[in-house]
Parts: structure tokens; sequence; C-alpha cells
């Protein structure tokens, strides 16, 4: 039951704190569009996606009208693309991309290949066009999942990676490479993920499914400082209840959109997902807690409180919380992480000391747009490691900006905001890198 006090703070919520819904995501099952040809598999996949995805936004903006709760954007993630052809993906990128732009989506995710245990030929055409249709495309997201706790880490797939994303980098230099915004590489990718640009529908997910990503970062702020200098029980237990409330608007939305779509619901996901906005950050959180700035010491225990915290609150909430579900940490989407980059406060090192508690990983981060591959394969395979042995989710989503170098700035617009060019070290890791092989599963994956 709402009652009255419930629709007060969560009208508050909405106005003074954005609170809001940032993305309804329609997934849709492609497996039985193959067929002979890429031609007739990519006509198959267009059809399919317009017709099932065809009022997912006239619905989103109804819903949004009628309870006053921003749904900021509507989404579709497809079945992994690499799973339904095994001729050129280049052909279906570009339907994707015609049918995301004529159901007027925001983005499209799924132009992915899972090679976490070694890579099909498909899997391989599809990796090594991923820099041309990241140039070609606009509204297309490509994620490869080179990891797992399960299966170790494909190293042949992290070094092709490394190759891919500077390749990219390249192909929209005149865009800040902006490609690589649209490319993360996974480890422990999860099937029902709301959040572009990685996400897509696993095998195990059903023909069409909604899934509901929340986010309400302001929210959580403003409920700390009403607890100022209490103990860290008390901080706890403040975003525990935060969070409920604003899954308990997730799932209003996603319950909804499921009815009127007739699609099944499929899960919330409860994530801290900053905009550059003034107010909705979670930089600003971490800070609220005490810290002078993030990225100084007691920044990593301040986000894994964070995160356990938005965790416990969200399945309190709804029977399906799923996705990623916590705290992200996008330095160029999050304005308190901006500034604390911009001031040399936060190092590429302490953002991957906080990704082993955090909710994905290495997020949005410009770097010099003359980092070599191997480097970024480097970075790759240190996210994968913190996955596989925490089995958790981690990604890796940089930038190398072409032409910039440390203390640059990269503009992508939108959502996506801008961001500080960050150092690399240069210690070199090629002959790490060029072993390639297969790191094993760690003793943790033997669960039967």
């Amino acid at each position: 039951m709402i009652n009255t006090q419930d629709i007060i703070q969560t009208m508050q919520m909405i106005r003074e704190d954005h609170l809001d819904i940032r993305t309804i995501t329609l997934g849709i099952n492609l497996l039985d569009c193959a067929a002979e040809s890429a031609a007739r598999t990519a006509q198959n996949v267009y059809d399919r996606v317009a017709s099932t995805a065809e009022n997912l936004v006239r619905t989103g903006e109804s819903i949004e009208k009628e309870f006053g709760i921003p749904i900021v954007n509507k989404r579709v993630a497809v079945t992994p693309v690499s799973m339904i052809t095994r001729e050129d993906p280049v052909p279906i990128a570009f339907a994707l991309d015609r049918a995301a732009k004529a159901v007027g989506v925001n983005f499209l995710g799924g132009y992915t290949a899972l090679m976490q245990k070694g890579a099909t030929r498909a899997d391989e055409r599809l990796i090594r066009s991923i820099p041309q249709v990241m140039n070609e495309t606009d509204l297309l997201c490509s994620s490869v999942n080179i990891g797992s706790t399960r299966a170790g880490i494909n190293m042949n797939a992290v070094a092709e990676m490394g190759q891919i994303i500077r390749q990219t980098a390249e192909l929209t230099a005149d865009r800040d490479s902006l490609g690589c915004a649209k490319l993360v590489v996974f480890a422990n990718a999860v099937e029902d993920n709301p959040f572009m640009a990685g996400a897509f529908v696993g095998p195990g997910e059903p023909e069409a499914v909604i899934n509901v990503g929340v986010s309400g970062p302001g929210v959580v702020k403003a409920a700390l400082e009403q607890v100022r200098g209490e103990p860290f029980d008390v901080v706890a237990e403040t975003i525990k209840r935060t969070a409920f409330k604003i899954t308990r608007v997730g799932q209003l939305v996603a319950r909804e959109a499921s009815e009127r779509l007739g699609i099944p619901f499929g899960i919330v996901d409860l994530s801290l997902a900053p905009t550059p906005a003034r107010g909705d950050s979670v930089a600003q959180i971490l800070e609220e807690m005490g810290l002078e700035s993030v990225g100084g010491p007691g920044t990593t225990a301040a986000l894994a409180l964070l995160n356990d915290a938005v965790k416990k609150g969200g399945v309190m909430a709804s029977n399906h919380v799923g996705g990623l579900s916590g705290a992200f940490i996008p330095v160029s989407e999050d304005a308190g992480m901006i500034r604390a980059a911009e001031q040399g406060k936060l190092s590429l090192e302490k953002l991957e000391a906080m990704t082993a508690v955090c909710s994905v990983g290495l997020d949005m981060i410009a770097i010099p747009g003359d980092t070599d591959a191997a480097t970024i394969s480097g970075i790759i395979a240190d996210e994968a490691a913190i996955g596989m042995i925490n089995q958790k989710t981690t990604a890796v989503r940089v930038i190398p900006a072409a032409g910039k170098k440390p203390g640059d700035t990269v503009s992508f617009g939108g959502l996506l905001g801008y961001a500080p060019v960050m150092p690399v070290s240069r210690v070199s890791c090629e002959a790490f890198i060029a072993r390639g092989g297969r790191i094993p599963a760690p003793l943790n994956s033997l669960k039967n």
C-alpha cells in the first residue's frame, strides 16, 4: 500500500532531488531471426525490433505524464548478434540502428559477443567489425564479455579488444572518439542489465521482457544531509530506507509498462547512475559521509557501504531486483568525479580500487590518445581479474581520446557528459599481454 505521506515524499524526491527512471529497456529475443543469408537475417531483425518496440516510447511517455515520474530514456536490448549469424554481422548492425531510429529509442544494445571461454568464428567477425560499426551507426551500442568467475579470463580476447578500442577511437577521432563511449568490455556480464552500453538479452531471457533502471543519487545525498555526524550504522540504515522508496517507484513504472505493452516484467535495476547535473552525483554522496574529496583515503570504504546498503534496501522493495543494482562511478557522467579528476584528487589507480566494491568498473574514462593497445588490454585484464576473483560484474569503458593529452577535455554531450583526460601509467605490459591463452578460473568458481 502507498499512503499519502509516501506520495508526498516521492514528489519531493522528483522535484528537488533528481529522482528519475533512468531507462525502460525492452529486451527482444532475436534467436529465430537467423536466416540463410546475412541480408535476410538483417531484414528479419529489423522487422522484429520495429514491430515489438513499436509502442515503447509512446507507452513510456504516457506513464511519465500520468504519474509525473521522469523517464529519461527508452531503450532496446537484443540477443547478442554473434549468436544469430555466421556471416558478416555488419548488415545486422545497420538494420538495428535503422530500427532504433524508426521506433524512437535513445540507444539499442546487443552488438555483443560472449567470449569468456573462447571465440567462435561469428564472435571474431563481430569484434573485428566493431570499429566500423561504432563509426557508421548512431544509436547502436556494443559489448564483449571476455571473462567470468566460472571460465577465467580469455587473454586472447583481452589483447584483441585493446586493438579494437584503439581502432574505434581513431575512426571516431573527429567526435572526441565517441565510438568508444558506446563500447564496453565485461567480465561476468549479466543477462538482464538495462543500462547502456552493456545491455543485451541473454539466452536465458524470454521472447520479450521489460527491465527498468532507477536512479536517485540526489535522493540519497539529501537523505544523508539529515544525519550528518551520525555513526555509520545510521548512515547505512538511512541509505537502505531511501533505496527502498526509490525501488518502489521503479517497481510501479515497470509493472505499468509491462501491463500496457503486454510484455512480461523482468527486473528493477536499482543503480545510482549519476548525471553531470548539479546534485545528481555519487561522488557527492561519498563526500557527504565525511570525505574532503572523492579519491582520498576512505573513498573505497564509503563506496562499499553505499553499494551494500543500496542493494539491501532494493531487495526489500521488489521480488525481482536484478541487473547491476548498486553505485556507478562513470567519470564523465558525474559532476563530483569530474571535479576530483580535474583537481588531481582522483587517479585511475584509485578508481580501479573503487571498482572492487562498486556496481561495475572503470566507466567513461578519457585517457590520452596515444595510449597503446597493450596498455588498454592491461587495464581490461586488471578489471576482469577483480571481477573474476570477487564474483562480480566489472567492466571497462575507456576512451583513448585521439590527439588529447592529460589535462585536456573531451565532450560527448547529454547524459554522456564531458571528462578530463586522465594520465595512464607508461610502464609496459606488452610482453604480458602477448602471452595469450586463458587465465584459469579461480578456486572459488568450484561451487557444485
